[in-house]
C-alpha cells in the first residue's frame, strides 16, 4: 500500500526537545527542559480552560487547548530558546526572532506527510488558532514560567528574583478571571515539600 512508503523526521525532532534547556543564560538550581515545560503548560492551560467553562461561563475546547499548547514551543527544536529578556530586548531582535520562528515552522510542518499537515497547520503555527485559545496558552507559559522561578528561589538561587517579579506583574496584568483563580486555587501548594503535601491532605 502506498502509505507504508511514507517517511518522516517529524518525531525525531520532537523528540530532541528534552536536549534543549530553558533559561540557557541564567545559573540554574535545577534544570528545565522544553519537553517537561511543554508538559506543564499544556496541564496548566487544560486546567484554565476548564475552570473558564465551569466558573466564567466559558465554551471552549479544553482538549484541543492542551493538544495546542503540547506544541507551542515545538520550533525550539531548530531554535534553541531565546530568553524573555533577549528576546524583547529590541525590536529588530524581536523581528528578526519572528522571522526565524516563521521559518521553523514552515520548515517543521514540511516534515509531515501532505494529508497531516492540515492537521498539524494550526498546532505549529499557534496564530491560526482562535484567539481564546492563543490567551490560555499564553497565560500557562507565564504560569509555568513563574513557578520556575519560585522554584529557583526556593533553592536559594536569587538569579530569578527580577523575572519573578516580572512574571508575576504579567501575570496580574492579564486581568483573566481563569488565572486569577488559578493562581489562588494552585499555586500556593506548589512551594510545599512531599512532606508538606501529605499533610495538607
Amino acid at each position: 500500500m502506498p502509505h507504508t512508503t511514507i517517511k518522516s523526521s517529524f518525531y525525531a525532532y520532537l523528540s530532541r526537545l528534552r536536549w534543549i534547556k530553558r533559561w540557557g543564560l541564567k545559573r540554574n538550581a535545577h534544570a528545565e527542559n522544553v519537553m517537561e515545560h511543554s508538559w506543564e503548560v499544556a496541564v496548566i492551560a487544560h486546567t484554565l480552560a476548564l475552570i473558564k467553562n465551569r466558573y466564567f461561563s466559558g465554551e471552549i475546547d479544553a482538549n484541543a487547548i492542551a493538544t495546542a499548547a503540547l506544541y507551542h514551543d515545538i520550533t525550539e527544536v531548530i531554535t534553541g530558546d531565546l530568553p524573555t529578556p533577549i528576546k524583547y530586548h529590541s525590536p529588530a531582535i524581536l523581528d528578526a526572532y519572528k522571522h526565524i520562528e516563521q521559518q521553523a515552522e514552515t520548515e517543521l510542518l514540511k516534515l509531515l506527510p501532505d494529508a497531516l499537515q492540515d492537521d498539524f497547520r494550526p498546532l505549529i503555527k499557534h496564530e491560526q488558532l482562535p484567539e481564546q485559545h492563543q490567551q490560555i496558552i499564553k497565560a500557562a507559559d507565564k504560569i509555568s514560567a513563574y513557578l520556575k522561578c519560585q522554584a529557583e528561589l526556593k533553592a536559594g538561587n536569587t538569579e530569578f528574583e527580577i523575572a519573578a517579579e516580572q512574571l508575576a506583574k504579567n501575570i496580574h496584568d492579564l486581568k483573566q478571571p481563569e488565572v486569577i483563580f488559578f493562581m489562588r486555587a494552585f499555586v500556593p501548594s506548589c512551594g510545599l515539600t512531599l512532606d508538606g503535601l501529605m499533610q495538607t491532605n
